[in-house]
């Protein structure tokens, strides 16, 4: 472990009072609370209300990747043929085009990012293709953020110029950790030096902006393995780092049964991970955004507004995002709405509508105001009643009596008192998820599994 280095102590009883299963909060309501409720006409609807001069963000699914990680938890599957992933690229063309042609004349999309899946699985000639698909039929700002996921593990030169070609702006690495044994225990072998090429044929390519992602709570990991992955991914001196805690919900998903639990670190030990490799990127000059991404001072994500959505943490600050793909989720002003997740599923609605519109929430006024504050503490970390009051009224007056509630019972030194509300301190950070799930009118009804909250 690096010399020099003092870890927080880990208060075992602390911990596990706020271990609880909850949401990741990347939206409010989640989404285990969509309903059938909203259609396809309705988000067509909802896309023909939007306002002509509209600034939009895109987010484009590709649901396969060449192998499964045994970890995973994205809507993909495994395909070793080409076949499947060429018939996906035409059904999503053809909603591409049918909602592009819904939109507003004078929208602008400033953020597009492309999911998956591993969205390198794409040939180069159908990177280009679906990149053109996009621009002709959405207005593509000359500034705008072009983010790509990557599995560094399939990514040859073609396929990275033609994302460069495309207009890539950063791209995201999935790494998860570097030690043998570990990757082993999860089904995804994938070297340093591999990762590092990679690394290095993007930043050749004028791509400058990389972000790299890292989890705790794998199996065999240990503080002092994921110490080593951080030593070697501060090496290669990414822009952005994020750190996800693994969430082991075998009941859903399939793949997860081949990882014994018996091999998986208990709450406290996921804790003393997560607070070692924070306090090893804090050391070495990064930011630390929100709950548990990263920035270096001088990335946008460090110095602009936060905000939190289906990607996680970004800068991006749009309201309305277009999902397209399987599984796709978007976000308007009226509600989510969210496609078909199997890919056959969304092949046959869309080649019947245009669209793949499954299910949906439409926001009451309670929503929009609880998902503020959620977003709000998840971001920055306070809750502000003056802020609450000044945008809903009287209205808010129950969430200020939630936040009253959580100051008077909070006997570990999570909140500090504000002059309005409160903040999260240092030693609460890691449990915003516990504190935002005060806040979630959702919850107490809800039968979704959830990760625990550590």
């Amino acid at each position: 472990m690096s010399s020099g280095m003092r870890d927080v102590p880990v208060d075992a009883d602390l911990i596990r009072r706020h271990a609880a299963p909850v949401p990741r909060y990347t939206s409010y309501p989640t989404a285990p609370h969509f309903t059938p409720a909203v259609s396809a006409a309705q988000y067509e609807q909802w896309l023909v209300e939007l306002p002509q001069d509209e600034t939009l963000s895109l987010y484009v699914h590709i649901p396969y990747c060449t192998a499964l990680c045994w970890y995973c938890g994205c809507n993909t599957k495994a395909t070793r043929q080409y076949r499947p992933v060429a018939s996906y690229l035409e059904a999503l063309q053809r909603e591409i085009t049918y909602v592009g042609s819904l939109m507003p004349s004078r929208h602008r999309v400033a953020h597009m990012h492309w999911g998956g899946g591993s969205p390198n699985i794409l040939s180069a000639d159908d990177v280009r293709t679906l990149a053109q698909a996009l621009r002709a039929n959405f207005h593509l700002a000359e500034d705008a953020e072009f983010a790509v996921e990557i599995d560094p593990r399939d990514l040859d030169a073609s396929r990275a110029e033609a994302l460069h070609d495309a207009g890539v702006t950063r791209v995201s690495l999935g790494v998860q950790d570097f030690h043998v044994e570990v990757q082993k225990a999860i089904g995804r072998m994938q070297s340093f030096a591999a990762t590092a090429r990679v690394v290095d044929t993007f930043r050749t390519r004028g791509i400058r902006s990389i972000n790299i992602d890292l989890m705790y709570g794998l199996p065999l990991q240990t503080v002092e393995s994921v110490d080593d992955t951080i030593t070697q991914v501060i090496g290669l001196a990414p822009d952005r780092i994020a750190i996800f805690g693994y969430a082991h919900l075998p009941e859903r998903l399939r793949q997860q049964r081949l990882i014994p639990k018996a091999l998986l670190p208990d709450v406290t030990a996921r804790y003393a991970q997560a607070q070692h490799m924070a306090q090893r990127l804090v050391q070495a000059g990064y930011v630390r955004v929100g709950l548990d991404h990263f920035a270096r001072p001088d990335d946008e994500l460090a110095k602009a507004t936060v905000n939190r959505n289906f990607q996680g943490y970004t800068s991006d600050t749009v309201e309305t995002l277009i999902g397209l793909g399987a599984s796709a989720i978007g976000q308007l002003p009226q509600g989510f709405v969210q496609n078909a997740v199997s890919s056959a599923d969304y092949a046959r609605s869309v080649a019947a509508t245009g669209l793949a519109t499954a299910k949906g929430l439409a926001f009451t006024d309670d929503d929009r105001m609880r998902g503020w504050v959620i977003k709000e503490l998840m971001c920055s970390l306070a809750f502000s009643a003056n802020a609450l009051r000044a945008r809903y009224g009287e209205a808010g007056e129950h969430l200020v009596a939630i936040a009253e509630d959580a100051l008077r019972e909070d006997r570990d030194g999570l909140l500090e008192r504000t002059a309005d509300g409160f903040r999260i301190t240092e030693r609460g950070r890691h449990f915003v998820r516990s504190i935002c799930a005060r806040f979630d009118a959702y919850l107490a009804r809800s039968r979704a599994k959830h990760s625990v909250g550590v």
